[in-house]
């Protein structure tokens, strides 16, 4: 999940990223979404942060966050989840 802000919207870059992961991997394993933490009060700890904030859910559990958009990490983080 790319947790943004309204007033810097979500990540462009990161779509076309984990767009790149889903179809080397198969879609049916990865799924990307986008969510407002200015509207969703659980999460209202992502919050006033100036840098893109990846949440990482399996079972719907929170498993990994990644702060920033640092593309290997991104892709590594994605890969050990799966």
């Amino acid at each position: 999940v790319d947790a943004f802000q309204a007033w810097c919207g979500p990540c462009k870059t990161a779509v076309d990223l984990f767009q790149k992961i889903r179809n080397e991997v198969g879609s049916h394993l990865l799924h990307f979404a986008v969510a407002e933490v200015d509207s969703i009060d659980a999460l209202e700890g992502f919050r006033g942060q100036c840098q893109p904030v990846f949440l990482f859910y399996a079972g719907g559990e929170l498993v990994a966050v990644v702060r920033g958009l640092n593309a290997p990490l991104l892709r590594n983080t994605v890969l050990e989840q799966l």
